[in-house]
This record gives C-alpha cells, sequence and structure tokens, in this order.
C-alpha cells in the first residue's frame, strides 16, 4: 500500500469535483476547491476521520468495499478506479520487473506488415522492435543504444526543434499527456522495478512540465486515432493510429496505416521503398 501516493491521488480527485456534481448545494461559503472531506465521506458512506486519515497517508488498509465507495463518491472512471486499487494493494500488483522481451509471433508479425509501420513498446516506452517502414517513418532504432530507444525520454528530455520535434508529429503535447498517464499507472504495476520508478524520477527531475503533468495525478489517457508526421522527405503524411495491448507481457504493438488510395498509403508506400535512410535525420 502506498499510503502517501493514495493520499495525493484522494485529494486531486475530490479537488476536481463541485457539489453540483454529485448532486449536493455548493453553498455561498467555500474557501477550498472542490468537495470537503465530511462530503466525500458521507457519500463514500465511511467515516470523515477515516477518510481524513487515508488522505493523510495515516489510515490502514482500506477493504475493497471501502474503495468501492470512495470511487463511487469521486466518480472516478474504470482506469482511475483501477488505479486507486492498485495504490491501496487490493488488485493484483505486479513485483517483478517488466518485460523487454518480444514474442517471437509478434517479432515475425512486423516483417508480414509492408505497408504498415509496426513498433513494440515496453511499459515505460522503450522501442523494443520495429519493421522497416517504422524505421523509415520515425528512424533507425537499432542505431541507437536501448537507452535511447525510450519515447518517454525523447518527448520530455530531449531538446525540441521545430519541425523535429518527437518525429514532426501533430499532436506532441498530447503524447507527452498520454506518457505521464501511463506512466503513472505502470509505477503503480511495478512498485519495485528500479527501471521503472528511476524512470519517472529522471523525467520528474529533468523535465518541469513532466513534473506538472506528474502532480495532476490523471490516468485516463484519450485514445489517439490519427496522427499526422512532418516528414523532411514526403511532407505530411496522416495515419490511423491502433494500439493493441499484448497483456501477456504488459507492451503494446503500436500500428500506423493509411487507408487504400489516400495520400498517407502513397507516402508510406513511397517510404517503403527509401527504406530506413529516410528517417535517419534527427
Amino acid at each position: 500500500m502506498n499510503r502517501q501516493e493514495l493520499g495525493a491521488f484522494l485529494r486531486s480527485r475530490r479537488e476536481r469535483l463541485r457539489p453540483e456534481d454529485v448532486g449536493l448545494p455548493s453553498g455561498p461559503r467555500r474557501r477550498t476547491p472542490g468537495l470537503r472531506r465530511e462530503e466525500a465521506a458521507v457519500l463514500a458512506h465511511i467515516s470523515t476521520e477515516y477518510y481524513v486519515r487515508l488522505e493523510q497517508g495515516r489510515a490502514p488498509r482500506p477493504s475493497g468495499e471501502v474503495l468501492a465507495g470512495i470511487a463511487g463518491a469521486l466518480r472516478l472512471t474504470d482506469a482511475e478506479s483501477d488505479h486507486l486499487h492498485n495504490l491501496a494493494g487490493t488488485a493484483p500488483t505486479r513485483n517483478r520487473l517488466h518485460r523487454r522481451d518480444v514474442r517471437p509471433s509478434i517479432l515475425t508479425l512486423l516483417d508480414r506488415l509492408p505497408r504498415t509501420a509496426a513498433f513494440v513498446t515496453s511499459a515505460v516506452f522503450e522501442v523494443l522492435a520495429w519493421n522497416d517502414l517504422t524505421a523509415a517513418l520515425m528512424e533507425d532504432f537499432g542505431a541507437l543504444a536501448p537507452r535511447d530507444r525510450n519515447l518517454a525520454r525523447r518527448a520530455f528530455l530531449e531538446p525540441r526543434r521545430p519541425g523535429a520535434e518527437l518525429y514532426g508529429i501533430s499532436d506532441a503535447a498530447e503524447f507527452r499527456q498520454q506518457v505521464v498517464m501511463e506512466l503513472r499507472a505502470t509505477v503503480a504495476r511495478y512498485p519495485a522495478d528500479p527501471a521503472v520508478t528511476g524512470l519517472v524520477d529522471e523525467l520528474h527531475d529533468g523535465s518541469p512540465e513532466f513534473a506538472r503533468l506528474w502532480a495532476r495525478h490523471d490516468v485516463r489517457a484519450a485514445p489517439m486515432l490519427t496522427k499526422t508526421f512532418r516528414h523532411p522527405v514526403v511532407g505530411e503524411i496522416t495515419v490511423d493510429c491502433d494500439a493493441l495491448t499484448l497483456t501477456d507481457r504488459d507492451q503494446r504493438l503500436v500500428l500506423y496505416s493509411a487507408p487504400p488510395g489516400s495520400s498517407g498509403a502513397e507516402a508510406l508506400a513511397l517510404l517503403n521503398v527509401l527504406g530506413a535512410e529516410a528517417g535517419d535525420y534527427l
């Protein structure tokens, strides 16, 4: 049970709610944002004293029933509720290290997708495997050390250059928000993995933007359905973005494709011919 993180998460979720969001009168004299602690406790059907101790990091481990009541009171999403249970230690927690070995069948699949840029990322955004079209669209990750293949480091720690930031993607700000939200959930799943906690510490110390987003305690990311790359060789490429979770290894298969006959499909086909050198521009 991570008491301090649990308390901070509860405070952040309570303070974002307005009384009218939960059917309570707002009243004329509110000096703090969001619900009062006693209001949250009443809605969760627990004592105010116990709820206060939870936010202060002094309470014993809450039961699943108590957490369900709090999740309902604070109007948590499914992702936020899962995160709450992970922080309280009432959900299965992976105490082992996160996996970096990619299933052979997935490696074979990557090579069978000539018109799709496909790659696999770990739970901490390290690019583990990729096909030739990914190298042409983004860069040849094989020429980089494993540490430098981490998209979270690239998003927050590398100098930003106009037109070259994050491979020229159109939604760089949204991607950084996604990174923070997913890393927060990853830390809850792998609290004893030094590669996970060390990366978060590195990003927190090295990027004020990461620290600001981390302090928001958000854990739900909106899906990215399309993405536009500004490529220096073939120009703008708009692709469909699909991310498939590989649950057995806690990895993600990312697919960038385009509808047949579209300008995006034509650009991907050209990149497929040009090869990895086309992506070697950062």
